[in-house]
């Protein structure tokens, strides 16, 4: 399969501008699952900026 990176590129929210990942969700995907954390994609812009990706600051903020 190949990567859609340009496409990727158009709706990642992630604002950590120097990351060699951003685009490749299937690296960013993995980068996160090992350290126990979330891509950017699952927060909301406001939250994300925090850079907080921890699983319980998802949680704490989408838990209904």
């Amino acid at each position: 399969m190949e990567c859609k990176l340009s496409q990727n590129k158009k709706v990642c929210n992630c604002s950590y501008e120097p990351c060699s990942r951003k685009g490749i969700c299937c690296e960013c995907i993995a980068y996160h699952r090992n350290n126990n954390e979330l891509p950017a994609c699952y927060f909301s812009n406001d939250i994300e900026k925090a850079y907080d990706r921890s699983i319980e600051n998802f949680i704490r903020h989408y838990k209904g």
